[in-house]
């Protein structure tokens, strides 16, 4: 079974300003002639490696919800220049939109049952699922949601 990874995408404010930023990551990187990768640098790699790998996603938080997810590819262990172990989540770089799920902020990555993870929304949804992003975030805050 896949185990899932849960972080908090801090300074982005919403699912488009991400979009903007990974296309813009992408182009510079094939620019410069780089692999168009998107990795997520942390400092603490998962041990669980083989059961995220197996199909895991990394859950973004985002103004205090799990919004969106981007399927994990792989994790790759390193060392950087002044010795510190980091690891390198690889990303698609795909950001598939969930139903809306509140969470509180915490410190680093967490691992996220699959019991736990909110749906994926499909492109034909309706109803609340389809609200633009600051009506549904007021909506929520007064409890309407």
């Amino acid at each position: 079974m896949a185990l899932h990874l849960i972080k908090l995408c801090v300074g982005v404010e919403s699912i488009e300003e991400l979009e903007a930023h990974l296309a813009n990551h992408l182009a510079r990187a094939r620019g410069e002639g780089m692999p168009a990768e998107q990795t997520h640098t942390t400092r603490m790699t998962p041990t669980r490696v083989d059961d995220i790998v197996a199909g895991g996603s990394l859950y973004w938080v985002i103004k205090g919800q799990v919004q969106v997810r981007q399927p994990i590819l792989a994790i790759r262990p390193f060392t950087d220049g002044e010795g510190i172990k980091r690891c390198h989540i690889v990303l698609q770089p795909v950001l598939v939109r969930t139903v809306w799920q509140p969470r509180r902020a915490f410190q680093g990555w967490r691992y996220f049952k699959p019991e736990d993870v909110p749906s994926d929304i499909s492109p034909a949804a309706s109803g609340e699922e389809q609200f633009p992003p600051d009506l549904r975030r007021e909506l929520m805050e007064l409890g309407l949601l």
